[in-house]
């Protein structure tokens, strides 16, 4: 209901109101003490009243008054009548069946204004779906009503259809002659018409009282005797039977008048509107005035039956419908079969085959000329030659198949039933005859196929025997010249061992003996510097014990005294904490937003005055120009004057490229965002236009001054110097509208996977024009381009269509080599991440850092967050966190922000896109170092910045995931480990064990699958090189997620708060305990300090004299990092389920108490539990400072690297020529 727009107030009133409705048909009436009155029968039945009343919120008194009595006005006032228990149950159902219908009203319009039909809409689109005629074993009133509203929609549907197939011979213009169709009028007459039709009939008996269904049909037969549709049934002498336009229809009339009459009671209308529920009161409006003298109003079902559907058909009419038969295939409701009869008697019923037989009767064959000559065209080729129009050649082909009886109409040529069958005939003969010459030339290939293969076969055979027996000769010599050398170094092997083993001998001799000797030296020399050694570690040990001594006591002097003050301090600091822990969270994050929303604006104030000092540089230099330009008059118009033909010629080939960028966008409807594309390029084009004219507006005001400057023509020569590099500019940005428009053409008629047609699409079409930096100025040095770049006039179409299309190829090579670098496990060297290093490197390479619009980086950032859709998260999360932030640092460490701030007065010539092949001899703006400096800074442009910034995002991404999935899978881990197994339990009472006995430290198997889960996490996390700095927040987050899990579920259950619990808790923590000192602080970090709830409560569990720790106590030394509520809680619920001690004191719990009703007026949640940690626990600066630096050169390169050329570099650089390794397929490829 929601949904729909139904709030919840109105949802309970709903269902109030529906229990109303099903209390009062509960209530049962009993006759009274007086004649012909009424009262509630039992205690049962009065419960159902006085609910019905409460539900209503309405007077009991006053319901049981209108349900037992009715008011009748008169001239002299109100008269009381008592009802009796069939009236009192009628007057019942009656107010029942009220209520409901105002309430299925009130939805019904509720539910239509949440649709949002505009009522003011003069088009619209309906959907009317309809039972069709009805006919079963027995029929009532609301048969009758279904069928006769099939009648009428019926009568609709014939009318419909012969006056579609009226209008369309009228339409087409051909002789046709009036069709008669069957007429259902005669039927709807006997249903509607006044005053002698069924339903006025029906209504005029309901109006008496004393009417029954036996008056009513001797009342129809005497009318309705000599009706053709109105028959009498044969076995019932109150049945009567209608024949329908499907078929025949006996309907029984015992319940006609009981389900016509709708009475309004106005005493129910005026108890309802009075009712305390406001939505009970809104579905009763008050009437104004009463003119009725009767509390009874009678309504007729069929009449207002009549005028919705007369109000439907005058809908229908004026609009233009279309119909949708349905069939069912069988009465089983099982597939693939059919039953014929059922069919065929549905078709006949719903008018299927009248609507057949009405097109029979014309001509239900028609086609256009065009469809028709494209079928049949092939019986007459000749007459396909084009010298005649399309009904000229339409009419000369039947006139050739000597067909009769067919009509030309304007646009389609209408055919009899049969004819188009004696047209494929001919048409399969024409093709059975192309079809068999085909044949004919296939078999004929074939054959001459076989014999050149069998004739090549036995060449080949031939060829291998001869080259068998050369071979078997040259074996045999081979053999022999080998058998000669073996033979020669077998005797001098023998030789050389003899000496070997002779020299051996001598060496062995020699090597003993002098050992012999110097091994007693040494025996000797280490004796001597032991004793020496022995002696002076004996001297220095009583001096050192002495010393100790004295420093020991001195030290136990000053720590008891410290620890005094110290414990002093930690309370006074505990109080502070817990006060003030709350708002130092809060003032923390709002501190970390308000940083992030400050950066930002920084980021935006640097870019507004970047762009404001390079409008302040064009001005001046703008401004420079006009005082420089000192041109004789008649210079001056001749450099207008072609100049405007300059621009006249650009603006022409502008327009013929705008021409085929607007048929572009006829074709590629659905890709906005090159509309968005285009209409940056407008608006750069209309800049251009603005300062051409503002520079036309200058010459001129400059002509009229320029009378007496005749001396500064250099510096004029100049100025035009300059304007030519302007045009070139211009030519060079019309050459690349021409490389989009050439890769748009290629990429739709392309006949590629879709795949690769959707990137290409994708990307050539949306940012081709931003995968080149424009420049606008260049220094008189760097104005020769090379000849790979230079630019050629418009003219040579062909060459510049070739150059753009070796471009887009060397863009597509750049974009594939990268993807696959994305998508396969690249591995780590040394620790180092290949992928991140690789992808750099060709960045670095690329000069895509330097460029103003790149779509390198979104590309990059679409294929990683693809990859991690599909892929293992266990494998590929690890992998990409560990790759991703690598390349963050490489770009932290490498990149000046500043760059892309400053005016860009100064642009590269060459292309600084993906190609990475500018000339080398053209001076850039970036200070960029290759390889052999590859920790140089360069200067970034605002793209760079931006991937910067989601990498960024896109490892804090990385980072959630992999600490969601942690927490779902050690979830149901936690779960059991809250509680000890029933079979470690000791119950409650005497126990032979003193309170003193150690706890059982055994943890259960439970603890164990958390050490082993932790010990799985750890071993993906290094074999995939993730830094120890993630490896260390994600274990903090995971501890502190158990911190939460385990205090709060120790917090709900009670069975949870046991001293045998507590134990079986404290040895599982001991276990975690463990594992953080074996995994060292440089993973595990302070992830035991996470763990202070849950080591305190349940170190609170377990204490054995709780009752004799004070409230003071409890707070400053067993639990200083616990609320009092929390404590409150945990003391509450708490039961030795061992030992039989008992909580803490009733002083204590009553301190508690007190204190919480005072803080619960204070605090807006009085809340116990831990919430979760949700945010990301670092920031760009903190991975910059933790992770180590890495150096991109020294690496393996995979081994598809030799298959790119755009990534040649990478293998020619000597740094980056390692093993050749093959990259393995990451598991979710």
């Amino acid at each position: 209901m929601e949904i729909v727009g139904i709030s919840h107030d109105e949802q309970e009133a709903i269902f109030r109101t529906l229990a109303a409705i099903l209390h009062l048909g509960n209530i049962k009436f009993s006759p009274g003490k007086e004649h012909d009155s009424s009262v509630v029968k039992d205690q049962k039945s009065s419960f159902h009243l006085h609910t019905a009343a409460s539900l209503l919120m309405c007077d009991v008194k006053l319901l049981l008054s209108m349900l037992c009595t009715r008011s009748i006005q008169t001239r002299e006032g109100i008269i009381v009548k008592a009802l009796d228990c069939n009236a009192a149950v009628s007057s019942r159902d009656a107010l029942a069946k009220t209520v409901y219908s105002r309430l299925f009203d009130w939805l019904v319009e509720k539910i239509n204004r949440s649709v949002g039909q505009d009522l003011e809409s003069r088009i619209q689109i309906g959907v009317l779906d309809i039972y069709g005629f009805e006919c079963f074993k027995n029929n009532s009133f609301e048969q009758f009503c279904i069928n006769f509203a099939n009648e009428k929609l019926q009568q609709h549907f014939n009318e419909h259809v012969f006056k579609m197939e009226q209008e369309e011979y009228s339409k087409e213009e051909i002789n046709w002659s009036y069709i008669e169709f069957i007429d259902n009028q005669d039927v709807l007459d006997l249903i509607e018409k006044k005053p002698l039709g069924i339903i006025a009939l029906l209504d005029e008996a309901c109006m008496f009282p004393k009417s029954t269904h036996e008056t009513f049909s001797t009342k129809l037969f005497q009318n309705f005797r000599y009706h053709p549709r109105l028959e009498k049934a044969k076995f019932s002498e109150t049945d009567f039977v209608i024949s329908h336009y499907a078929g025949k229809v006996n309907y029984q009339t015992e319940t006609f008048l009981d389900k016509n009459r709708d009475y309004i009671v106005v005493e129910h209308r005026s108890l309802l509107s009075s009712s305390r529920c406001p939505f009970v009161a809104s579905l009763f409006p008050p009437l104004l005035e009463e003119v009725s003298r009767s509390s009874y109003k009678f309504s007729s079902v069929a009449s207002r039956f009549k005028q919705q559907l007369q109000a439907l058909m005058e809908t229908l009419n004026s609009t233009e419908p279309h119909y949708i038969r349905c069939v069912k295939p069988n009465s089983l409701n099982k597939p693939q079969k059919f039953e014929n009869l059922s069919v065929l008697h549905q078709l006949r019923c719903g008018g299927v085959l009248e609507a057949v037989r009405i097109s029979l009767a014309g001509y239900p064959t028609r086609r256009t000329y065009s469809e028709f000559l494209d079928r049949f065209g092939l019986l007459a080729p000749e007459l396909m030659d084009g010298s005649c129009d399309e009904k000229a050649t339409t009419e000369k082909i039947l006139q050739k198949l000597k067909l009769e009886n067919f009509q030309l109409g304007r646009t389609k040529v209408f055919l009899r039933a049969g004819q188009i069958g004696v047209l494929d005939s001919r048409r399969a003969e024409v093709l059975d005859n192309a079809a068999k010459c085909i044949q004919g030339r296939l078999k004929t290939f074939i054959a001459r196929r076989s014999f050149v293969s069998i004739r090549a076969v036995a060449l080949s055979l031939q060829a291998y025997c001869r080259g068998y027996l050369a071979r078997a000769v040259y074996e045999a010599k081979r053999e022999e010249a080998a058998a000669i050398t073996m033979q020669q170094y077998a005797r001098g092997w023998l030789c050389r061992r003899a000496y070997f083993e002779l020299h051996l001998s001598a060496v062995i001799i020699q090597s003993s003996i002098r050992g012999f000797s110097t091994r007693r030296r040494f025996l000797y020399r280490k004796e001597h510097a032991s004793a020496s050694r022995i002696q002076a570690q004996w001297r220095m040990y009583r001096l050192r014990s002495a010393f100790r001594h004295h420093q020991n006591s001195i030290t136990a002097i000053q720590c008891l005294w410290r620890r005094k003050v110290a414990k002093r301090e930690l309370r006074r600091l505990r109080q502070e904490a817990n006060e003030a822990g709350a708002l130092r969270l809060a003032k923390s994050k709002l501190e970390k937003q308000l940083e992030d929303l400050t950066l930002r604006l920084q980021l935006e104030k640097r870019l507004r005055l970047s762009n404001e000092e390079a409008k302040s540089t064009e001005m001046t230099k703008l401004q420079k120009r006009l005082e420089a330009v000192n041109l004789e008059l008649d210079v001056s118009k001749l450099a207008t004057i072609n100049e405007c033909k300059r621009v006249s010629m650009l603006q022409k080939q502008l327009d013929s490229s705008m021409q085929e960028k607007s048929t572009l966008e006829r074709e590629l409807v659905g890709m906005t965002q090159l509309i968005k594309e285009n209409v940056l390029l407008k608006g750069s084009l209309a800049t251009l236009e603005k300062k051409n004219s503002a520079l036309e507006f200058e010459l001129i005001k400059v002509q009229r001054e320029s009378d007496d400057r005749m001396e500064k023509l250099r510096e004029v020569e100049q100025k035009c110097v300059q304007l030519q590099q302007n045009f070139r500019s211009l030519e060079e940005k019309l050459s690349n509208l021409e490389d989009e428009n050439h890769v748009l053409r290629q990429k739709v008629f392309s006949a590629s996977p879709k795949s690769r047609h959707g990137f290409a699409k994708q990307f050539s079409d949306k940012y081709s024009g931003a995968l080149v930096v424009p420049h606008t100025e260049r220094k008189p040095g760097s104005e020769t381009p090379t000849p790979t770049k230079h630019i050629v006039p418009f003219s040579l179409g062909f060459s510049e269509s070739r150059r753009s299309k070796l471009t887009v190829e060397r863009h597509q090579e750049n974009f594939d080599f990268l993807s696959r670098c994305i998508k396969e496990d690249l591995g780590f060297k040394d620790g180092k991440p290949v992928a991140a290093c690789i992808i750099y490197n060709c960045l670095l390479h690329w000069r895509a850092f330097e460029s103003e619009r790149t779509v390198i980086f979104d590309y990059i950032i679409e294929g990683i967050n693809d990859v991690l859709k599909v892929g293992d998260e266990n494998v590929t999360l690890p992998y990409w966190l560990s790759n991703s932030s690598a390349l963050l640092c490489l770009l932290q460490r490498n990149l000046r922000s500043n760059g892309f701030l400053t005016a860009t007065s100064q642009r590269s010539t060459g292309s600084a896109g993906l190609t990475g092949r500018g000339p080398p001899g053209l001076k850039s703006p970036f200070k960029y170092v290759g390889f052999e400096d590859s920790m140089s800074h360069v200067e970034a442009r605002y793209p760079a910045i931006l991937f910067k910034q989601q990498l960024t995002a896109c490892v804090e991404k990385i980072f959630g995931l992999i600490r969601d999935n942690l927490k779902k899978e050690i979830s149901p881990l936690l779960g059991s480990c809250i509680q000890a197994p029933k079979s470690g339990r000791v119950h409650a009472g005497k126990s032979s064990k003193s309170p003193g006995g150690a706890p059982q430290q055994t943890p259960s198997s439970q603890w164990d699958s958390i050490i082993q889960f932790l010990d799985s996490l750890m071993s993906h996390l290094s074999e995939n090189h993730v830094p120890s700095f993630f490896i260390r927040k994600l274990i903090t987050q995971v501890f502190s997620f158990i911190n939460i899990s385990l205090f709060n579920s120790l917090l709900l259950r009670r069975e949870c708060c046991t001293f045998s619990n507590g134990e079986y808790v404290k040895s599982g923590l001991a276990e975690l305990e463990k594992w953080i000192v074996n995994a060292k602080e440089e993973f595990a970090g302070t992830s035991w300090h996470e763990l202070n709830y849950i080591r305190q409560a349940v170190g609170f569990l377990v204490i054995h004299q709780k009752r004799k720790k004070s409230l003071e106590e409890i707070r400053q030394d067993l639990c200083p990092a616990l609320t009092i509520r929390q404590i409150y809680r945990i003391s509450t619920m708490y039961w030795d389920d061992k030992y039989g001690t008992q909580s803490v004191s009733n002083e204590v719990v009553a301190q508690m108490r007190e204190i919480l009703n005072k803080d619960s007026q204070n605090l807006t949640s009085n809340s116990f539990l831990l919430d979760d940690d949700l945010s990301i626990p670092f920031s760009t600066e903190d991975i910059y400072m933790a992770i180590p630096a890495v150096d991109p050169s020294e690496i393996e390169l995979p081994g598809f690297v030799s298959d790119y050329p755009c990534a040649q570099f990478l293998a020619q650089h000597p740094k980056l020529n390692g093993p050749t390794t093959t990259p393995k397929e990451v598991p979710h490829q």
